[in-house]
């Protein structure tokens, strides 16, 4: 259960783990395919780029070169293609770098764009509202005139939202951009100027050399086909307002914004300017207040906004209809009444029929001939139900023949007759003439026959004039889509418009272009999608082939989907993608064994790690990545808290439930043995009580068994131990003998240890006394006489010890303590003081010799160096030698030293004993 509670806790961390890393991996370089193993074009171990199929890398080809055989030609090869290999590797190797960079970039820029705080977008929300609640607080504003406005300035400060339709990509803000002034349309300035200047190049590719460049052809619009003129293509970068010439990047203005105020003329004109800053879309209706009255001038004039100041008073208007006879009974409204809606009986024109009609159309046709004479009296009007007099007799004064050469004045009931002259009217070929005689209706078809041309030009054929050469020749031009080919028969080259269907996919990639086939680029795609959430509750509307890139609006609704685990509801979050979070609310299921409540999170969808897969078989195979699996997992052990008192009742703690049970506290079990001195050391343990007993810390049969000797404190002085085990009770006196040494240290004596323990002081200084004489010496280094006795011996010797004089010449015996005490001194008599100054002049002659043998030494030396410095005598002749005469002192001084020293000592040992 342990165990597996343990895969549950791992298992969410790594999904979680997984679910962060998603979106980077999604943008990233794929490393490995579905199966593990790596796929064409992976990236390699080292992050660098794939190896392709023919060429091999350099560690590979430096192989190939190792395993070829010795040769002159065989190491080049191998060289060269291993150079080769390592540029091929190098140059896939940067290809892949750079993609991946583009890559991580699209994904930081479009992450960074896209991020956004709800609670930022609510306070962005407040103030585009708060901009536009002044046009609408005051009289008759409208908000429906406000939405294209406030649209276009969301769109501008959401990130995504608007698109270039051209290119089908979202405009970003340090992007160079073009509005359109019909429908306000933003485009990218690349794309707009190439589709300017493709539909220019479109209109005037089937003109002559001559004719090109003398029309100024138009260009439309890709939204709205507003066409503008050549001179109107964009080729700067400018404001929404159009004062200020590539506007500089601010965070703090609408994108593409100067920030200075719009001042662009409304639409309709009222002589008003608008007065936001600049900003994208039309600019709202103008929010000026006028003075003015209703359509029907009849209500009094009241202030309104000038975008509203046209407007009804309700009251029936009143004026004369076109009728004449009925008035407007209509609200007040604008421009002219509309037309009579009630109904009468009215004649038509002629007066022969009469029907209810419509007051406001009095006159009518009926459907009969007229019938009236003719002035001439012999014919009648056949014209229609008509207006006014019938007019003279159509064949009344002169008249011409058929052929239109001879005029006659006939009656108008006698036909004009033919001339005989020949009839000379051009046939319907164009070319030829009647060749009939003056004749009545119309003329034959004309039966020459000629050398006829087809219409295409290429063949002649001799036929009848009134006959049409078409050969069966197809056209192989193209039409003027410059894709189809005409494949008309005969063309004469004037070939048709091309009428089949474009039917190129349109850059949304949804749906196909619905024009006739047409040269260079489709209009882009007209249609929008709703970008809804997951409860479809909130939606986003975008230009077609954007929903892929677009994210799904953040949905403030709650999550409606019904719970997957046993509780009734899920937790409270907001509506979103994919599986529900997991269920974080207890468990509350009842426990079989103890009947409490789970408290443990719920646990019915826990993801637990899949063990038993696929292995991997060496080395060369990549381990896959952990797969988890949801299962439900029973509930984890009871964990409350029950008080239980533990088995020697030292405590009371709380258990978990399923741990239920005697326990043991770890404790020492403490409780007083038989002996009275130590307690029980056992682990806590169960004891049994003994009902005779009262005392709840006696030891029980289970508790151990004293069986440590006795360690109860001994009397000051005895280091025997007690030879009893441990008892209650004081301990027997001590009988043991003990060996202790005398005061002098010299004997040892045994005592019984009792006395020792027992004895004063000056009972132990008797049993601590060996009866012999004090072995220690005094300080005047005589031996005590006292008896063995403790502490410092007493200082009173009388022993004799010899004194002499300073120059120990005399001598005498005193009392050992008289001297040290300093009471008794020898003085030197003359006999001394003679001797002392017979060894001083001995001394004296001594030093007195020496100086005089250093002086001669000097001398002698100085007259040896005045020599040197008379000069050089000739080469032949020695140098003089300087003999210096030794004196007897210098003889034999090394002699007289010690002969005088014996002498001495030998005199000195004659007067001291001589005195004695």
């Amino acid at each position: 259960m342990e165990a597996s509670w343990r895969q549950v806790a791992s298992g969410r961390g790594r999904a979680r783990g997984r679910a962060t890393a998603a979106p980077s991996s999604g943008n990233g370089v794929h490393l490995r395919g579905a199966g593990g193993g790596r796929e064409k074009g992976s990236v390699g171990a080292a992050g660098l780029g794939p190896v392709p199929g023919g060429a091999a890398t350099p560690a590979a080809a430096g192989s190939s070169a190792r395993r070829s055989p010795a040769g002159s030609e065989a190491p080049q090869t191998s060289v060269a293609t291993e150079l080769m290999s390592q540029k091929k590797f190098e140059e896939i190797k940067k290809a892949n770098q750079a993609a991946a960079k583009k890559l991580v970039e699209e994904h930081l820029n479009s992450s960074s764009e896209g991020e956004g705080d709800e609670d930022f977008e609510g306070k962005r929300g407040k103030i585009v509202a708060n901009t536009f609640i002044t046009y609408t607080t005051q009289t008759d504003g409208d908000v429906r005139e406000l939405e294209r406005t406030k649209q276009y300035v969301n769109e501008a400060f959401q990130a995504g939202a608007m698109t270039c339709l051209i290119c089908i990509a979202s405009v970003k803000r340090n992007q160079a951009v073009w509005s359109c002034s019909g429908c306000f349309c933003i485009f990218h300035m690349p794309c707009i100027q190439k589709w300017a200047k493709d539909s220019q190049f479109l209109v005037s590719s089937p003109l002559t050399d001559d004719d090109f460049g003398k029309r100024d052809y138009p260009w439309p619009c890709p939204k709205c086909r507003f066409e503008y003129k050549r001179s109107d293509t964009p080729s700067r970068y400018y404001c929404y307002c159009g004062k200020v010439e590539d506007p500089p990047l601010d965070p703090w203005l609408v994108p593409h914004s100067c920030g200075q105020v719009c001042e662009r003329d409304f639409k309709p004109p009222c002589g008003h300017k608008c007065l936001l800053l600049c900003h994208p879309g039309p600019c709202p209706p103008c929010p000026k207040m006028v003075t003015t009255t209703c359509y029907c001038k009849k209500a009094k004039p009241i202030p309104r906004r000038c975008s509203a100041k046209e407007w009804s008073c309700h009251l029936p208007c009143g004026r004369k209809l076109l009728c004449g006879q009925h008035k407007c009974e209509s609200p007040c409204h604008a421009g002219s009444c509309p037309p009579c809606p009630r109904v009468s009986r009215q004649k038509c024109v002629c007066g022969k029929q009469v029907a209810e009609r419509n007051c406001a159309s009095p006159l009518w046709h009926c459907d009969q001939v007229c019938g009236k004479t003719l002035p001439c009296g012999n014919h009648t009007c056949e014209q229609v139900c008509h207006v006014g007099a019938c007019g003279e007799c159509p064949r009344s004064g002169k008249r011409f023949c058929p052929c239109q050469k001879s005029k006659f004045s006939l009656p108008c009931t006698e036909d004009v007759p033919t001339c005989g002259d020949s009839c000379d009217k051009v046939l319907e070929c164009g070319i030829h003439r009647c060749s009939q005689r003056c004749h009545r209706g119309p003329c034959e078809t004309c039966r020459q026959e000629v050398e006829k041309h087809c219409r295409c030009g290429k063949h002649t054929k001799r036929m009848p004039c009134h006959k049409l050469y078409l050969c069966e020749t197809k056209c192989v031009k193209l039409r003027d889509c410059q894709k189809h080919q005409c494949r008309r028969k005969c063309c004469p080259g004037n070939c048709p418009p091309c009428d089949q269907n474009c039917g190129r996919t349109l850059g949304c990639r949804n749906h196909k272009c619905p024009s006739v086939c047409h040269r260079g680029s489709c209009y882009p795609c007209p249609e929008t999608v709703d970008v809804k959430c997951n409860c479809g509750n909130t939606k986003v509307t975008v230009p077609c082939g954007r929903e892929r890139t677009t994210r799904p609006p953040k949905c403030k609704e709650q999550c409606s989907r019904p719970p997957t685990c046993h509780h009734t509801s899920q937790e409270k979050h907001r509506c979103h993608f994919g599986s529900c979070p997991p269920c974080h609310q207890p468990c509350r299921k009842v426990l079989e064994k103890c009947g409490h409540l789970c408290p443990a999170p719920c646990h019915d969808q826990a993801l637990i790690k899949q063990t038993g897969r696929h292995q991997p078989s060496g080395p060369w195979e990549q381990p896959s990545e952990p797969a988890f699996i949801q299962t439900a997992l029973p509930c984890p052990p009871c964990q409350v808290p029950i008080p239980m008192e533990c088995l020697g009742k030292h405590e009371v703690s709380p258990l978990p439930c399923h741990t239920v049970g005697p326990y043991s506290c770890r404790r020492v079990c403490g409780r007083t043995l038989d002996c009275q001195n130590h307690t029980c050391m056992k682990e806590c343990h169960k004891v049994t009580e003994i009902h005779s007993c009262t005392d709840k810390n006696k030891a029980g049969p289970e508790c151990l068994q004293c069986e440590e000797g006795c360690s109860k404190s001994r009397p000051p002085g005895c280091p025997h131990p007690c030879v009893l085990p441990c008892h209650p009770g004081e301990c027997p006196p001590c009988v043991q003998m003990l060996r202790v040494k005398c005061h002098c240290k010299i004997t040892s004596l045994y005592v019984e240890c009792r006395k020792i323990t027992t004895a004063d002081v000056n009972e132990k200084n008797l049993l601590s006394c060996c009866k012999n004489q004090c072995p220690k010496e005094l300080p005047c280094g005589h031996r005590c006489k006292e008896m063995c006795h403790p502490g410092e011996c007493p200082f009173n010797c009388n022993q004799k010890v010899k004194l002499r004089c300073p120059c120990k010449r005399i001598k005498k015996e005193l009392q050992c303590h008289k001297v040290r005490e300093n009471q008794i001194s020898i003085e030197c008599d003359i006999t001394c003081k003679e001797m002392k100054r017979k060894a001083s002049e001995i001394k004296e002659a001594e030093a007195k010799a020496a100086l005089e043998e250093e002086k001669r030494r000097q001398q002698a030396e100085l007259e040896a160096f005045e020599n040197r410095l008379k000069g050089r005598r000739k080469k032949n002749r020695k140098r003089d030698e300087v003999a210096v005469e030794l004196t007897l002192w210098q003889k034999y001084k090394y002699y007289l030293f010690p002969v005088c020293a014996v002498v001495v000592l030998v005199f000195a040992w004659y007067i001291a004993h001589g005195v004695d």
